[in-house]
Order: structure tokens, then sequence, then C-alpha cells
């Protein structure tokens, strides 16, 4: 009797599963393994937010499992010796994993085949389950990846786009192979207080009513921070709970600008993974250097701190901050002025502000976090590194009518709209009245001039 193990990593779903269509097709029983790999522990990436959606979603795929006479088997330690375990266990000829093409992943994936190959076991990697198109795929003449958006976008586009598989109606799992209990959210400590629930079911009844509600907006609507009008689907993307490609197939069939502008984020999504893949090194180095000498010393680290605890006097920038720390997530809009106010405004290295964002960001996705901060700190692909973003002049364009700054500043939620962007221009009783709420840290003009000196601009 045949035996296969499906190794679950960041592909937590039943849905548009190519390893776990593969295993079925190929083998009378199936072993669906999860390794609580303990090098990511070590590497830093488990943070608290991050570990209680990944809880939910384990708990989730084993409940799908059994629905279709299945289970999931749960394992911790090192992740080649631990599949290598299980397939000694079972027998299993096979194991199938879906590609990953992070540094990390790449060593972890060599590990394994060498721990099953004594074995007599095959590993089987399959492409096209976490991204939409896979990292080398399409390249420029002249190197192993695009730098620039736009014409990885062409190519991107041109890509035939397979069809998403069904989620399987049965699924058969070898007696005797033991599982570690599954994880509990509740017993994990240092969560946010309104972190979103994982899972493939709340995945799937998310993107059906968004698709259903949201998508026609997203072109005009995805940069208001206080309507809150993008699709929150970060996180089961980066866990693996929808696929990406079905997300095409099903804002395509739905169409419009707002398709469009939704496709065009997945196409982002798997641009900053084929720039990692063909330069891993930038999830630590600059991908381009600036020769940036940052600061550092006990004003940069007071700067820092006020950063992180949405204490920096710009309301919008508190308010994004504020909104991290709450929900492990935050808008996109609010990334891209919180990291040029560190990175520019502030002129403090972006590793700093990426690092925070990965103990928080319950899509805490290196590449595409590693790569945005990159970007607006330019030192990465941006075309124009250079730009320094306002967050006076942003906040009044995509927060009006101050009803972002309001939700997440609460000191400020009385004022006039013309006042809650700009708050120190209050005088007398009424700026006493914000007592609690601090003086910029920083003038905006001047952080600007001291950014154009150190770039050598001034």
């Amino acid at each position: 009797m045949t035996v296969s193990v499906v190794l679950f990593t960041s592909d937590l779903r039943l849905h548009d599963h190519p390893p776990l269509r593969a295993a079925l097709d190929g083998s009378r029983e199936v072993v669906p393994l999860f390794v609580r790999d303990r090098g990511v522990d070590e590497a830093g990436f488990a943070a608290p937010n991050r570990l209680a959606f990944l809880a939910d979603c384990l708990v989730d795929l084993d409940a799908a499992l059994r629905e279709r006479g299945g289970r999931l088997v749960l394992r911790s330690g090192d992740l080649a010796d631990e599949v290598a375990k299980v397939v000694a266990e079972s027998g299993a000829a096979t194991v199938h994993l879906a590609a990953d093409h992070s540094a990390y992943a790449r060593r972890r994936e060599n590990q394994l085949a060498a721990a099953l190959e004594p074995l007599g076991c095959r590993l089987t990697v399959h492409e096209g389950v976490g991204t939409v198109v896979a990292p080398g795929t399409v390249t420029p003449v002249s190197s192993d990846h695009f730098a620039v958006f736009t014409p990885y976008h062409r190519h991107w586009a041109d890509q035939p786009l397979r069809n998403p598989l069904p989620a399987p109606r049965t699924v058969r799992v070898p007696e005797g192979i033991g599982s570690e209990p599954l994880p509990v959210r509740e017993h994990i400590g240092g969560v946010s207080p309104a972190l979103a629930a994982g899972g493939e079911w709340q995945a799937r009844e998310q993107l059906t009513a968004w698709l259903r509600g949201g998508l026609d907006d997203y072109e005009e609507g995805h940069d208001d921070l206080g309507g809150d009008r993008t699709s929150r689907l970060s996180a089961h993307l980066h866990f693996g709970t929808l696929s990406p490609v079905e997300c095409v197939h099903r804002a395509v069939r739905k169409g419009g600008p707002g398709a469009e502008a939704f496709v065009r984020q997945l196409a982002w999504r798997d641009f900053h993974r084929q720039v990692l893949a063909a330069r891993p090194r930038a999830s630590r180095e600059n991908y381009r250097t600036q020769h940036d000498r940052w600061r550092t010393g006990a004003s940069a680290r007071a700067d820092i701190e006020a950063w992180k605890e949405g204490r920096t006097g710009y309301p919008v920038i508190d308010a994004a901050m504020r909104q991290l720390r709450h929900e492990g997530w935050m808008h996109n809009r609010g990334r891209l002025l919180t990291a040029s106010f560190l990175a520019k405004t502030l002129y403090v290295d972006w590793r700093v502000g990426a690092e925070h964002f990965l103990s928080l960001l319950v899509d805490g996705d290196v590449a595409n976090n590693q790569l945005n901060w990159q970007w607006m700190a330019g030192t990465g692909t941006d075309t124009r590194p250079n730009r320094v973003l306002n967050p006076v002049t942003q906040a009044k364009r995509y927060d009006p009518d101050g009803e972002y700054t309001r939700r997440w500043v609460p000191e400020l939620a009385e004022l006039e709209t013309r006042f809650v962007h700009e708050p120190w221009k209050l005088q007398g009783l009424e700026r006493a009245a914000i007592d609690d709420y601090p003086d910029p840290i920083v003038d905006l003009a001047d952080g600007l001039d001291r950014f154009k000196r150190a770039r050598g601009r001034a």
C-alpha cells in the first residue's frame, strides 16, 4: 500500500493545493504533516501574533481534514529530522512540498532532501502554490530578475494562469502516526487585542464577502485610510489559507478597474519574491546602497521609541503605529507613511523599522516587509530613492475628515478637522485640552534638510 507525506508550510489550505492533489493521485494513503520548525523560532520569526494566527490555521486545517476522513499530524523540532521520522513510521515513498524561494527555505529543502535519501524517499517540490508566477519564471535578457516593477508586471500578466484545484473529497491517513496536540491561540501571550482570526474557512468567507462588496471600489478606495477599503487578505495569503492563483481567477471573473488594481497588488507580491529569490541578502543588506550613515545615539533611540509607541506628535503616523500594536496589522498607506517618516524624516536605519514591523505584523512576510521598507528608504527598487512622504500633506489627502486619525488617536477625537492633522496650531485653552498629546519630535523641514544633506543633495 503506497503512502505519501504532504508537508504543509505556508500553504495551510485544502483548496487549490497542488502538492496534496499530487499525493492523493499517487498514493492510497497520505500523511498531512505540519512541523513547528525549531529553526523558525531560532531565526526570530515566531512572533506572538503570527503564532496565534497559525494556531487558528492549524485547528481549521485539522477540522477540514477530519471532515474528509483524515487528520493533521503535528510535530515539533528540526524540520528535516521530524519529516524523516514520519517517513520511517509510515513507509512513505514520497514527500510533497510547496516551493519556497527564500534563502532559509532553500537551505531547509536541501537538508530535507539529504535526510530522505537514505530512507529511499523522494522529495517532490511543487511550484505555483504560494505565488501566481514563480520566481525565475520571467526574467529580463540581461539579468536573473526584474529590478523595476512595470516591465515585470507586463511579462507577469502574459503568463498562462493554471486552473485552481478543488479541495479533495476524501483523505485517508495511515493509522499509528502519532501527533502532538494542536496549539491554542488563548495559550499564547503577547497577542494584539484585536488580532484577526486565521484559517481557511475564515479566509474563504472573507474573500467572498470582499469580492462581493469591496472589489468594485478598490481602485479608488484602497488608499482611503478612514474608509478601510482594502481587502485585509494579506495574512491569509502569507499563511497560504488562500491561493493567490484562485484570488486572481475570482477577481478577473468579476472584472472592472477594482479587479485590475487588486490583481496588480498580487503582482507586486510576486515581484518582491523574485527580487529576494535572486538577491537573498536583500533581507538584511541594501539592495542599492546610498552610503547612508544612519543616526544612532540617545537622540535617535528616543525618536525610535516615540515612533514605536505612536507618540511622534504627527497624528497620522501615531494613528498607524497604534493600529499596528492593537491589530497586528496596518493599512498599506500607513505602512508607507510610517516607513518614510522613520527612514527619511528621522533618518533611522530601515532595518530598525523592518524588525519592529516583523515583531507585530500578522502578515509579516520577509519579502514584502523587507523590500517595501527598502523601497521607502530609497535603498531598494524605487526609481525615485529620495522621495519623502510628508505626513501632513498625505493625511489631508488620504484621511481628509480625520476619521482614521480620530479612531486611533482619541486624544484628538474632539478637534475640528482643520486641526486634527496639525494640532500644534492650537493655542491657549484649546491646546491645553490636549496636553496629553506630544508636540512633534522633529520639524518636517529640518528632517527633510537633514535627509537631503545625508544623501548629498543639499
